[in-house]
């Protein structure tokens, strides 16, 4: 999309399709955000570049809007940034074409999420032609390069930027695709945080046919490994399903096959409600194998890194805005769900509510990532209709 479009002139397709030829995969930006830009500023919008940098890290560039300086101040999140493409044989279009054929646009980012950036901006475009400049608050985009790569110099420090700056969100929408099959089914009104764990247990290399001059570490770390796998960590809530444990990986690097080896190791994840914190959790797990490893004195170490803490949107006016949009669109009421894995939500909503709203998610990430056309245009109407209500009154 080129030049300086009228509010009620944004074609949510023709924006997805802008957006999916900007081949914009992680840290990679590739001219995203200065289409998305060009769009906001033509309906009136404060565009604000935030280009974060880390030592070890790729530098990243983000882009926060607003329209208004008036509270409240409902905020959409998220990005430009996409996955690689895999084989690109494999595709039956070009990655990175925008093709619509048979009624589907195809290309990276096309679900996730290109589309429900363009729908949200054609979607006020809408708003604004029918209310003006005057609707009793500010609307404002935060848009991060960096929610599929390591997500240092992304949405955090996005959020750390408005809290340093004051700049107020009072309400979020997050447009990652949370349908399973049709538009309407689900919306996230929290997420499980995750917690990654590595054991190592220490041995003594030896020969196998001598085993008392050694000391097997492997023995030892599928003693662990059982202590950690028999764990309920607990019976899930109202709003979350039980908190879960998986071992996916066990590795020892040892080719020989007559010798003993000096160390051996293994790594989990947790996946855990809002019954635990993820410092709660570390200090469980040490104590579970410190009693695992005090009968046979087993020597270990534990690395554990939490990449984001459960949290929970309560049932109230955000979700009943969201929710009551849905419905009304889509003629679908909408499961209030926790399910799937992390997104840039777990930092936005350290500044307000905030849930999820997005496309179907069937084919995120996958050789020939695709959405229908006519999703685009009502996943428009119910973000309209988000604004409509969300400043009614």
């Amino acid at each position: 999309m080129t030049g300086q479009p009228a509010p009620s002139a944004i074609d949510p397709v023709a924006l997805t399709g802008d957006l999916i030829r900007c081949e914009s995969v992680t840290p990679a930006d590739a001219g995203a955000l200065d289409t998305l830009q060009r769009v906001l500023e033509g309906l009136g919008f404060t565009c604000t570049r935030l280009p974060f940098s880390e030592e070890g890290t790729a530098d990243v560039d983000n882009l926060y809007a607003r329209l208004g300086a008036a509270r409240p101040n409902l905020c959409f999140a998220g990005h430009t940034d996409v996955v690689p493409v895999g084989a690109r044989g494999a595709w039956s279009a070009d990655p990175f074409g925008a093709e619509i054929r048979d009624g589907l646009l195809y290309g990276r980012g096309a679900v996730d999420m290109k589309g429900a950036i363009a729908c949200f901006a054609a979607a006020v475009g809408r708003f604004l032609a029918e209310r003006g400049s005057d609707f009793g608050g500010s609307i404002s985009m935060m848009i991060t390069g960096d929610e599929e790569g390591v997500s240092i110099n992304g949405t955090t420090k996005m959020v750390r930027w408005a809290r340093e700056t004051g700049e107020a969100l009072d309400a979020c929408v997050v447009g990652e695709p949370t349908n399973p099959r049709d538009l309407g089914d689900m919306v996230k009104i929290g997420r499980r945080g995750s917690i990654n764990g590595t054991i190592t247990v220490e041995g003594t290399q030896g020969h196998v046919a001598y085993p008392h001059l050694a000391d097997n570490p492997a023995p030892r770390l599928v003693r662990l490994l059982a202590a950690l796998d028999a764990l309920t960590l607990d019976e899930g809530t109202e709003h979350f399903q039980p908190s879960n444990l998986e071992i996916t990986d066990i590795r020892i690097g040892n080719d020989a096959t007559n010798v003993i080896p000096a160390t051996a190791a293994a790594r989990f994840n947790i996946r855990f409600n809002d019954t635990w914190t993820g410092a709660r959790l570390d200090a469980f797990l040490r104590e579970t194998l410190d009693k695992a490893a005090a009968p046979d004195g087993t020597r270990y170490r534990l690395d554990t890194r939490v990449s984001g803490e459960a949290f929970l949107t309560e049932p109230g006016r955000l979700t009943e805005v969201v929710a009551g949009a849905i419905e009304d669109v889509t003629g679908r009421k909408p499961e209030l769900s926790t399910t799937g894995g992390t997104s840039d939500a777990r930092f936005i909503k350290d500044l307000c509510p905030v849930v999820e709203f997005g496309l179907i998610s069937d084919t995120m990430h996958k050789v020939d990532e695709r959405v229908r056309v006519t999703d685009l245009e009502q996943l428009t109407d119910v973000y309209t209709e988000i604004l409509r209500r969300y400043f009614a009154g």
